[in-house]
């Protein structure tokens, strides 16, 4: 943002007004969509890790499996997204320049750093953590639908 700020970017976007402030929204955005994308490519990694958690039942073998089957589709959409954010730079619309950087980078920096260095780190550290409370119950999420599948048919049987 400040180098949309302080014109610091002005030649490589264009030519643009440089006026010391930005407008408020252009943060939001940022974060709001940024965030929704991020969520996407975590879902996506995180069912390919369940898949092979669920195939072997090991963690590290699990989370090295599903990042690799998962990795290389992440990153290549993470690419083609910015290569799309990047085309608003070319606006003439300044708040459109900011905005088409700033989810750019931020979606390269979340692909590469959060989903492929983080996430598995973390989830390779946590271990059985990850899933639950281990081999001899399923994880509290488990439970509780359980106990609404149980509670649910007999509170509509009761009904007129």
């Amino acid at each position: 943002m400040r180098r949309f700020q302080d014109g610091h970017l002005e030649g490589f976007v264009d030519e643009f007004t440089v006026t010391g402030t930005i407008t408020w929204t252009v943060p939001v955005l940022l974060f709001c969509v940024a965030f929704g994308m991020s969520m996407d490519y975590e879902v996506f990694l995180l069912s390919r890790i369940k898949e092979e958690w669920d195939r072997s039942g090991d963690n590290q073998l699990a989370v090295a499996r599903g990042l690799e089957r998962a990795g290389a589709m992440v990153t290549a959409a993470a690419g083609l997204i910015a290569i799309v954010w990047l085309g608003f730079v070319l606006s003439g619309i300044s708040y459109l320049k900011a905005i088409g950087l700033g989810l750019a980078v931020a979606v390269l920096m979340d692909a590469t750093l959060v989903r492929g260095a983080l996430v598995p780190a973390f989830m390779r550290l946590a271990g059985r953590a990850n899933w639950g409370t281990g081999a001899a119950g399923p994880c509290w999420f488990e439970l509780h639908c359980a106990f609404i599948a149980v509670v649910a048919p007999s509170a509509q049987a009761g009904r007129p």
